[in-house]
């Protein structure tokens, strides 16, 4: 077996020195796999990575040898249903003495061969060193694992959450995850040389304090996972003080700086990604999103290590859907309709991906352009399968200067080949003659267009449709997001209901 080099690895001393932090968050970890692909595509490589809690199982993916392309794929196929697995029946029959809920078999059997992970490949792996955080209970201590001396115990005890899953015995100790003590190592990177630190974050950090038995269980995981986050930006921020005053520390002559890729607002927990309420393909395509976005306005002395640069938006009541749309589209076609007959004739079928989230329903409403938030994938034959947007544009019964026109928006920017194109579709609704109003809602006129938006040149067009099946589809999962109790959950998505059915009686039914 020949020993994997990581794809981010860096091959030869770089200046600055990078690590790669990988913290925790639950099985919603696929998120950092779409943030390593961008950073991957930008270039980025790193000396070090460092994994604790969900981040583990990332970390241990790209020491296994998988490029960033694979981890997506093999997120995007995991049946994460796999995580969950039933102690031994009796075990439940003594409720007294049940050390979880549940245990390791399906994350060993299924969910870490699935992934790719090869623990001999890890600790063979060359071109970057690799650190695993792990709790030992015996001793109340996190350790650090460096890659080379990571086993399967090990590596289960990273993620072994206590209530959920049971501690992991080795050497006349029990392991855990350590999310309690911290979630993300920055310090042992800082002892490694790191000049320059990346960290994927994936725990909340609102204001608001949430009801129930199980927010409040998360309450506790994100007040320990920043306090700690927190703590560590306060040794660095001394370091850096002194050096700033003209100290050498540690061999070090400039500070150490600080880049932070998180998303705008809470992931949704892992019993949404259980239940299907999200799945692994928007959360990649989240991640995506994230760190093109970051990458796109960062600053060469990073971010300050400040609490504030975890906080995110505060969760509202929203809706959220995922549809599919597919058609033919044509490169060198600037109309629609006739872009879609050349590429079904020739067999170039377009399909976008499109998770729909509208953070804040009542704004939303408000909002004369009813604008929500788009993140998907594009496959295209030329181009390939499985592209991730980089940003996006959803706009629900959006005006227009005809009375009786309103427009349903999706747009998605992405890269080919390090090409910007800018995939514009619009829903025309509108009463003409004739019953029209299923054939308006469902049929997507669409221009490709090459630059980073629709002020590019047309390079392509077609007319991408929803069909019974993928609207059935759709339907099933549309879902209230951040819902106090089913009754405000049934709440929210009658009014959406009410707001979608009133706009299509005002085209199609109501005479002025």
């Amino acid at each position: 077996m020949s020993a994997p080099t990581p794809a981010i690895a860096a091959h030869t001393p770089p200046s600055p020195r990078r690590a790669l932090i990988l913290a925790g968050g639950g099985m919603r970890v696929a998120y950092q796999a779409g943030v390593i692909r961008a950073l991957s595509e930008a270039d980025f490589t790193f000396s070090h990575a460092d994994g604790t809690s969900g981040g583990t199982i990332n970390l241990a993916m790209l020491l296994s040898g998988l490029t960033p392309l694979e981890m997506c794929d093999r997120w995007r196929t995991l049946q994460v249903q796999h995580f969950a697995s039933a102690m031994p029946l009796p075990e439940y029959l003594k409720p007294t003495e049940l050390l979880a809920v549940g245990d390791a078999d399906g994350i060993i059997k299924n969910v870490f061969p699935h992934l790719g992970i090869d623990i001999a490949k890890i600790n063979a792996a060359k071109g970057m060193q690799g650190t695993f955080n792990v709790c030992n209970y015996s001793r109340k201590t996190n350790e650090v694992i460096p890659h080379q001396q990571i086993d399967l115990n090990l590596l289960v005890a990273g993620i072994s959450l206590p209530i959920f899953m049971p501690p992991v015995a080795k050497g006349g100790d029990l392991y855990l995850d350590c999310v309690w003590i911290k979630d993300a190592n920055l310090m042992e990177a800082v002892r490694r040389g790191a000049d320059e630190l990346w960290v994927v974050w994936c725990i909340g950090n609102i204001r608001t304090y949430k009801k129930g038995f199980f927010n409040q269980y998360v309450h506790m995981i994100e007040l320990s996972a920043n306090g700690a986050l927190f703590e560590e930006f306060n040794q660095i921020n001394d370091i850096n003080a002194r050096i700033c005053s003209g100290q050498t520390v540690s061999g070090r002559t400039r500070p150490i700086r600080l880049h932070l890729i998180k998303p705008d607002y809470p992931l949704p927990l892992d019993p949404d990604f259980y239940l299907g309420r999200i799945d692994a393909a928007t959360l990649i395509a989240m991640g995506y999103a994230d760190a093109k976005k970051y990458l796109s306005t960062m600053k060469p002395e990073g971010l300050p290590l400040q609490p504030e640069i975890t906080q995110m938006n505060e969760s509202t009541l929203g809706v959220t859907f995922r549809e599919t749309m597919a058609g033919g589209l044509a490169l060198d076609e600037t109309d629609p309709r006739a872009g879609d007959q050349k590429g079904k004739a020739a067999g170039t079928i377009l399909a976008m991906h499109a998770t729909i989230m509208i953070q804040d329903l009542d704004r939303f409403i408000a909002d004369p352009n009813h604008l929500g938030q788009i993140n998907g994938t594009i496959d295209f034959p030329p181009f390939g399968d499985n592209i991730p947007a980089k940003a996006g544009v959803f706009n629900l019964f959006s005006p227009t200067d005809q009375p009786k026109l309103k427009l349903m928006v999706y747009e998605m920017a992405f890269e080919h080949q390090g090409q910007d194109y800018y995939l514009a579709g619009k829903k025309e609704v509108r009463d003409d003659l004739g019953f029209d109003l299923w054939k308006d809602t469902t049929t997507l006129l669409t221009q490709l267009h090459k630059g980073p938006d629709k002020s590019g040149p047309v390079v392509g067009a077609g007319v991408l449709t929803l069909g019974p099946i993928e609207l059935m589809r759709m339907v099933s999962t549309m879902h209230a997001i951040n819902a106090a109790s089913a009754a405000e959950a049934a709440k929210a998505m009658a009014r959406f209901g009410q707001f979608f059915l009133g706009k299509l009686w005002e085209t199609y039914f109501k005479k002025s």
